[in-house]
């Protein structure tokens, strides 16, 4: 995987890996891209362990295998314009996928351990690939028709978005509801999948239509990766229904949850540990925060194109 040569072995009860160092002490900056990327292809989730990077160290790995930085409004960055810290309370998270449910969902998502738990508060992950090949008939049918999130986001939250988007391009105070309907329409099959209202308050309201089961990044094969359980720590819940306005249902909601519990797997996190998931396979979320000096960065990116056509 790099001339200081790696050390790939399988990592849970899926498909995922681990990659430590080896032998010769690799940096993480010592790995290839285009490894990296093959071995996510086929993993949909990789731990990098014994590396143990600085904040700044980890920033710079996220960019050298993005086209493109995104983030989350209510987070605040560390070491530069790439990491964030991860305050979502202490409560368990349920499996989502980073912004799915909006059109800004990331193709990868990142994590780095500065401070690993003493005990429990593991980040869990759960491979939509297995979920789709394990769910009943019934429920595949069900899930053929799409979903939809509606919900409403403060004006503060969405015009810091759009700074960050647009590069800063107009003052906070200068960015305009117009400005946010320009980036919706810009995201992939954004003007087809996404209504977007303002409100008077300011705030915004949109509903974001896609498919619960769909392809992934590296491939057609269909994946049940969404954020039907997902948190809304820092924003409005939002209502999820399929697409003709019906609601998912609380037995079909029941049996995926029933499903998903029985595959998701937990990351053991040691210090320094990086993750990186495939954010449009791998659904992610947390066991309850039982040791608070727990630390955990996050990132959020578009994989650098010519990476995907390396493949």
């Amino acid at each position: 995987m790099s001339v200081s040569r790696p050390e790939t072995t399988p990592l849970g009860t899926g498909t995922g890996k681990l990659v430590t160092p080896g032998a010769d002490g690799a940096s993480l900056g010592d790995l290839d891209p285009r490894a990296v990327v093959r071995l996510l292809a086929e993993a949909g989730h990789v731990v990098l362990r014994g590396f143990r990077p600085s904040v700044e160290e980890f920033s710079l790995f996220v960019k050298n295998h993005s086209d493109r930085v995104t983030l989350d409004p209510a987070r605040s960055f560390h070491g530069g314009d790439v990491a964030q810290k991860v305050d979502a309370g202490t409560d368990a998270v349920g499996l989502h996928l980073e912004n799915g449910n909006s059109p800004f969902g990331p193709d990868l998502t990142w994590f780095l351990c500065e401070k690993a738990a003493s005990h429990g508060s593991q980040t869990t992950v759960c491979d939509g690939y297995r979920v789709w090949d394990a769910a009943e008939e019934a429920d595949r049918a069900a899930f053929a028709q799409d979903i939809t999130y509606a919900r409403r986001v403060e004006e503060a939250k969405w015009k810091q978005f759009v700074s960050h988007q647009t590069g800063g391009a107009k003052p906070l105070e200068d960015i305009t509801f117009e400005d946010f309907r320009a980036l919706v329409e810009s995201a992939p099959d954004g003007r087809a999948s996404t209504t977007l209202v303002q409100l008077e308050d300011g705030s915004a309201h949109y509903t974001y239509r896609t498919g619960a089961a769909h392809a992934t990044l590296f491939g057609e094969r269909l994946s049940w990766a969404n954020s039907v359980f997902g948190p809304s720590y820092n924003y409005e819940r939002p209502v999820i229904a399929f697409a003709d306005g019906s609601p998912l249902g609380e037995e079909l909601t029941a049996r995926m949850k029933r499903l998903t519990d029985r595959l998701t797997e937990d990351i053991e996190w040691q210090d320094g540990d990086v993750a990186l998931i495939d954010n449009t396979r791998v659904m992610h979320g947390r066991r309850a925060i039982t040791d608070t000096r727990r630390t955990i960065y996050n990132a959020q990116s578009y994989v650098r194109r010519d990476l995907l056509a390396s493949l």
